[in-house]
């Protein structure tokens, strides 16, 4: 029996346990493929606890652990690194609570807040070289942290108090749909709920669209008059949040004469 023989039946023990892949290994393998099989399904385990503490105050641990372990049965890591396993979680927990939506959005913003926090980070531009651009053609460089999380209940809510340490609310529909913004900022994870006019345009931004695009779709919503204050607010704001760190050298500059 070659090595990748004696490799696909371990981790068909571990993903599966497989009785006739431990059958391969002899009797004497029993008590040593139990423990580690015990050892794989804690990792495991302790991954998706480490991964998202919110839900689990949220649930509580009895649900959690009973979801965690749902998943770990039915989900295989498949990443090279064990981290990567937290990914799929959220859309185990959509799964099992297909009547608490905000279950699996609380999931969503805890996974994106994580990923975040070890995204690379990016570099903001000397505010002097933007003095000279040509916005019409402008496309933004967009932080590599930031992400967009669309929500359909109060979870902002919910996480925002359990983080806080304060008793949350009641779960409850959002009027609309909506978006969040998560992102990094030095070394805090960060998240802002969207008005609907700027989840859509800031959508575009992260699409490489212009930022003339913005201003047409801005001015459609809020008027010729308005649009113009309106979008330079948000880009203000952009900046600030460092969501947008400046504009792509060979899309937005302009010659000064």
């Amino acid at each position: 029996m070659n090595l990748s023989v004696l490799q696909r039946q371990f981790r068909e023990w571990l993903t599966g346990e497989d009785a006739e892949a431990a059958a391969c290994f002899g009797d004497a393998a029993a008590p040593g493929l139990s423990v580690h099989l015990n050892n794989y399904r804690s990792q495991l385990m302790a991954t998706l606890a480490d991964s998202y503490p919110v839900v689990r105050a949220w649930l509580g641990d009895s649900a959690f652990l009973g979801a965690a372990a749902r998943h770990v049965d039915a989900v295989h890591p498949e990443g090279w690194t064990i981290d990567d396993y937290a990914r799929g979680f959220p859309a185990s927990l959509a799964v099992a609570h297909p009547d608490d939506p905000e279950v699996a959005e609380l999931a969503r913003l805890e996974l994106a807040l994580g990923l975040a926090f070890v995204a690379a980070d990016g570099t903001k531009a000397d505010p002097a070289s933007l003095e000279h651009v040509d916005w019409t053609h402008a496309v933004f460089v967009i932080a590599p942290t930031l992400t967009l999380v669309p929500v359909t209940t109060n979870a902002v809510a919910i996480l925002s108090a359990l983080v806080d340490g304060t008793p949350p609310p009641a779960a409850t529909a959002l009027p609309h749909a909506a978006r969040v913004a998560v992102w990094r900022r030095d070394f805090r994870p960060l998240f802002r709920t969207l008005e609907p006019l700027e989840a859509e345009v800031l959508a575009m931004a992260i699409r490489g669209r212009t930022f003339g695009d913005i201003c047409d779709v801005i001015a459609k919503h809020e008027g010729e008059a308005e649009g113009p204050g309106v979008a330079g607010r948000m880009l203000a704001q952009w900046l600030a949040d460092e969501t947008v760190l400046g504009v792509h050298p060979d899309t937005g500059q302009r010659s000064v004469r």
